[in-house]
């Protein structure tokens, strides 16, 4: 049975599985005794394939395998996700990839240049038609590929613009504890000499004796009689 007989096989498999799993089968790939089953998330999906789903479908697919065992021999199986820089081979991944910046490499070309990149504006069956981020020789904006002209294409991750060295993020700036601690001490520093003035003052007034003038009327019973 031939290769291509062989991924068919896996193929009727694998996709309902991945189907259950409300995921799409981005790719099959037999290589050097792997093969590599691309799994991601439905187009427009706002996050990517995580780790528990990858855990489970490759129970499903190996609980799958071991029963029908479409592919004879040894081999590895190997259930992953597309990445940020994901792999463009069929027609249907470039469909999926309209509106992303993709970096494609050609085959033995003449009087062009081998590497374009650029935003990819449309794709069919047969071709792939990318905005050029430079214009080609000839001047024009855009180019028209055919899928069999591409030895390698992927798309492009656009990395958020690198903070500016010696930049520090903004903080909100807090009252310190200290200083608000620090107030009641103010007062109380400030109130200190006042009392200790009242305390000496008190102090001389009990220290004094006690005299009464010649000429002030006796208060004392015994005095008056």
């Amino acid at each position: 049975m031939s290769e291509a007989s062989n991924l068919e096989r896996v193929r009727s498999l694998v996709a309902p599985i991945i189907s259950d799993l409300k995921l799409d089968l981005y790719d099959l790939e037999f290589r050097g005794g792997t093969l590599r089953v691309t799994i991601d998330t439905p187009v427009g999906s706002s996050g990517g394939v995580d780790l528990e789903a990858i855990g489970l479908a490759t129970r499903l697919i190996g609980r799958e395998f071991d029963h029908y065992d479409p592919i004879p021999g040894h081999y590895t199986l190997e259930v992953t996700s597309p990445g940020l820089e994901r792999t463009l081979r069929t027609p249907a991944h470039y469909q999926r990839e309209i509106g992303k910046t993709v970096a494609v490499r050609l085959r033995d070309t003449v009087n062009v240049g081998r590497r374009i990149q650029g935003v990819l504006v449309a794709a069919d069956q047969q071709a792939a038609t990318i905005r050029l981020d430079e214009p080609g020789a000839d001047g024009s904006d855009e180019r028209t590929i055919e899928y069999n002209q591409i030895d390698r294409a992927r798309t492009v991750f656009a990395w958020g613009p690198a903070p500016k060295p010696g930049a520090k993020p903004a903080v909100e700036k807090k009252s310190s504890p200290k200083s608000s601690s620090q107030k009641p001490a103010g007062r109380a520093a400030r109130e200190a000499p006042a009392t200790s003035r009242q305390r000496r003052a008190e102090s001389r007034k009990a220290d004094q004796p006690v005299t009464q003038r010649a000429d002030e009327p006796a208060t004392n019973k015994e005095d008056a009689r």
